[in-house]
């Protein structure tokens, strides 16, 4: 290495453009040997450090995002079930809705694969720039309950309104208390206003949601700016999760005897 080449290392490294230095070597032997012109060479560096920028960049926004799991919709079974609505999944990939702040409503039985799209729907989301929370249903209304207790509720409730993107996962789990009820509202109300997105995903439909308010006006207020407002997706057929069933001492037997 020459002191010119050691010179631009650290120069490099001073400006911290680690993308540049990782490839500055091969590219320089690709100027050395003509395969790169002037122009090319300060191309094709500054290129390097983009990718860069960019990898970290989602792997620090996947990181904040606290999937349960990195899936993709690429990876997802849609042959599993043909009740699958496949073709309307697959328009959502567009992330139309996410450009003009709608939500999406995700529902149907257990186990079709509900999570697995709205957290791929999510890592999509990310790759092209937004930022994603993953969070049970149940897990924020209790973080947001904590917040009375210590008095940091309006950090709570901006840190979950925050994010462009936004997944309460298993909502509509059961009845809510008069408090959460009022915390969903104020958290809903707060992402409608700035036009953030939403993904729900619920074992009901959003019909069935109404009873589990305790005040009907409340219900009705919030329900309306989350419902009227989404891509409401039914996903129904047999369980996407593998079968997990524990093998039995009978089953063992009639496996030695065959």
């Amino acid at each position: 290495m020459t002191i010119i080449d050691t010179a631009l290392h650290d120069s490099l490294r001073a400006l911290k453009l680690s993308g540049m230095l990782t490839t500055l070597d091969a590219r320089l032997g690709q100027a050395r040997a003509g395969e790169l012109g002037h122009l090319e060479f300060l191309q094709v560096l500054c290129h390097d450090e983009i990718t860069r920028r960019e990898t970290m960049g989602i792997q620090r926004r996947l990181r904040r995002a606290r999937f349960e799991a990195h899936v993709t919709l690429e990876e997802f079974d849609f042959h599993a079930s043909p009740k699958l609505p496949a073709a309307t999944i697959r328009d959502l990939a567009a992330l139309r809705w996410l450009h003009a702040g709608e939500s999406i409503v995700l529902y149907g039985p257990v186990g079709v694969g509900k999570s697995h799209v709205a957290q791929a729907l999510g890592h999509l989301a990310i790759r092209h720039g937004a930022d994603v929370r993953f969070t049970k249903t149940s897990r924020a209304l209790a973080d947001l309950a904590g917040g009375h207790a210590d008095h940091t509720w309006p950090r709570r409730l901006a840190e979950l309104a925050r994010p462009d993107l936004l997944i309460l996962d298993d909502f509509g789990m059961r009845e809510l208390t008069a408090p959460q009820a009022d915390d969903l509202y104020e958290l809903i109300s707060e992402r409608t206003q700035t036009g953030r997105s939403l993904i729900t995903t619920s074992n009901r439909s959003p019909v069935d949601w109404y009873p589990l308010f305790p005040n009907a006006v409340v219900a009705e207020s919030l329900l309306d700016r989350l419902i009227n407002t989404s891509h409401q997706i039914f996903m129904n057929g047999p369980s996407y999760r593998p079968n997990k069933r524990p093998r039995s001492v009978a089953d063992d037997k009639k496996k030695t005897t065959e």
